[in-house]
């Protein structure tokens, strides 16, 4: 085996073209060794082999002797069962067209006489959209609003595991019951969004729903939340961009010029759509949405403006890349602010 020292001392010794290159070869092997662990799983489960290890499942088999973590031990099991009925899954996964993670979530709905439209619908496509896509073709009822209160627990109690041990290959489930995600979609247009809320939240959410009483008279969260949402990103947007129904051109330019003015700001977020400009030399565009920053394409430093011309919105990373190709690689540190890779980052919340 190789030494970890070994391994960060050599890779260090590349360069930027040889590290990239070598980066795609080496997740081109994982997905090679992803589906074969795969598909020895299959048959590993299918004999049971498990049980004559000691074990009374696979997946204990898994987290205990392969040491694989209890998601990993997961994805792939359920991979596994659904790719001996399917096996050109298989081939999808070898392809990357499909991961561990999509193919869990395809496997409940894939039957002999769909799952080669389902799976090349998949193809290509990360876990939320695949998520999305589940819940447009195989929509799910409305979940009631409900407010309930958490309760307290007086001694600490170990949090229980994101995913259900697999249970035999009948394709049930068995305790630790699976969390669900914060936001989940149910169908086409409508998502279940759960979240805990301090005391505090809970009133203003009772004021709302009280001042609300004549135009939302059931008090339907759904509604006020809605209705709060669309004032706070308003008032967002008008900060961020200057967002405003009635522009009016700026008095007088600033001797700062640094200082953006409100119209270049509005006339920026318009063009680029409120997203990251950025685009690789492969010609993918970033298209982030957030941690969004008014970058001068000619610097501040070297004279640039502050022009709809010279102006673009750059996510912090790619703001920073263009300081480094700009000034050199590192500077990007200088700048002051709070970065998302600092330990005062700002941080990205789950979606």
């Amino acid at each position: 085996m190789v030494s970890l020292a070994m391994s960060i001392t050599t890779v260090d010794r590349l360069d930027d073209h040889s590290l990239t290159v070598e980066l795609t070869r080496l997740a081109g092997c994982e997905r090679e060794s992803t589906v074969a662990l795969v598909a020895h799983l299959a048959e590993f489960d299918a004999r049971r082999l498990y049980e004559g290890e000691g074990f009374s499942s696979l997946f204990k088999y898994c987290t205990t002797t392969l040491r694989l973590s209890e998601d990993s031990a997961y994805n792939r099991i359920q991979a596994a069962r659904v790719a001996r009925r399917f096996p050109v899954i298989l081939e999808r996964l070898a392809a990357g067209g499909l991961s561990v993670t999509t193919v869990r979530l395809l496997a409940p709905h894939l039957t002999a006489e769909n799952h080669e439209r389902l799976l090349t619908a998949a193809d290509g496509k990360g876990k939320h959209d695949v998520e999305h896509l589940l819940a447009t073709l195989f929509p799910q009822p409305d979940v009631a609003p409900t407010v309930r209160r958490i309760p307290m627990r007086t001694s600490p109690v170990a949090a229980a595991p994101a995913t259900a041990e697999p249970g035999p290959a009948t394709g049930q489930n068995v305790s630790p019951v699976a969390r669900r995600p914060v936001v989940r979609p149910l169908a086409a247009e409508r998502y279940e969004v759960r979240f805990t809320a301090s005391a505090e939240t809970l009133a203003k959410l009772r004021t709302a729903q009280d001042l609300l009483g004549h135009a939302v008279p059931n008090g339907d969260l759904a509604q006020v939340v809605d209705r709060a949402l669309t004032l706070l990103v308003a008032d967002l947007e008008r900060k961020k961009f200057a967002a405003t129904s009635r522009p009016r051109k700026s008095v007088a330019a600033s001797k700062d010029d640094s200082h953006i003015p409100a119209e270049v700001r509005r006339g920026v977020a318009a063009r680029d759509g409120a997203r990251c400009t950025f685009v690789s030399r492969s010609g993918r565009r970033c298209g982030e949405r957030r941690f969004l920053e008014f970058h001068h394409i000619v610097p501040v430093a070297a004279g640039g403006r502050a022009t709809i011309e010279n102006i673009e919105l750059r996510c912090w990373s790619h703001n920073g890349y263009a300081v480094d190709e700009y000034f050199g690689r590192g500077k990007r540190r200088a700048r002051g602010g709070v970065s998302p890779s600092n330990p005062s980052a700002r941080v990205e919340p789950p979606r």
